[in-house]
Formats: structure tokens, C-alpha cells, sequence
């Protein structure tokens, strides 16, 4: 099975040298704060590196609930949960940003049928186009 077409590709390592603990905090209402605390090989607390504290939010579209991401800027939890809100704000703002890109982006790349970019005079029409009788 190791030499199956495929396998080779797939190739999961873990750096033991950037291992954290995850912890996880709510309000249940405004939203969640991870806090991705590091630890060294065999799981102990490692003092060399800072605790990330990384905010979840929702915002409610038509397509849905859209999950949004951000990181606090904080050294404590304490601080990360008065950081909480202008964090989440501006993940907001950088989501919708993002989304107003993609956007643009695909509104700009549709495809005109019997027009295909790079090739001269289009491509022939689809057949079927037209009802004959016999």
C-alpha cells in the first residue's frame, strides 16, 4: 500500500518544537477565545514562547452564518477579553474586505459565451441551438 500512487504526496509532520495546548473560553453570547498556549515536547509548559489568543465571532449573511477568525493582541486572558470586541471589529472589517475582493474578482472573469480569452473568433456554437423537423 506504501507504493500506491498518491501516498507520496501526503507527507503530515508535526514540528515538535512549535507544539501548543489549546484551551477555549466563552461568554456563550458574544463569542469564543481560543487561547493556543505553548508547550514543549513532552507537554510541558514552554516559557519561551508567548500565549496566542485567537478570537471567534459569526456574522450572519444570506448565505448563512459566515465563522470569522482574528487574533487578540494580548498577553493575558484578562486583557484578551477587554481586546475582545475592537479584535473582533476589526476581523470584521478585514472579512468583508476580503469578501468585496473575491467579488470584484469574479465578476471580472465572467465568460461571454462564443468569446473564450486567448483564442481568435470564439468557439463555435453549442449544437442543438435550433429546432429542425423533418
Amino acid at each position: 500500500m506504501a507504493n500506491e500512487p498518491g501516498t507520496r504526496a501526503v507527507e503530515a509532520k508535526m514540528d515538535g518544537a512549535s507544539l501548543y495546548r489549546e484551551e477555549i473560553y466563552t461568554d456563550r453570547g458574544a463569542g469564543t477565545i481560543r487561547a493556543l498556549i505553548p508547550v514543549t515536547r513532552d507537554g510541558g509548559p514552554d516559557h519561551t514562547r508567548s500565549t496566542i489568543y485567537i478570537g471567534e465571532a459569526q456574522i450572519l449573511t444570506n448565505m448563512g452564518p459566515l465563522p470569522i477568525s482574528f487574533e487578540i493582541p494580548a498577553a493575558t486572558l484578562g486583557e484578551a477579553v477587554q481586546k475582545y470586541g475592537d479584535s473582533a471589529k476589526e476581523g470584521v472589517e478585514r472579512a468583508m474586505r476580503e469578501l468585496q475582493e473575491l467579488r470584484r474578482q469574479a465578476s471580472s472573469s465572467i465568460l461571454v459565451p462564443g468569446a473564450t480569452p486567448g483564442l481568435s473568433g470564439g468557439l463555435p456554437p453549442a449544437p442543438g441551438g435550433k429546432i429542425k423537423l423533418p
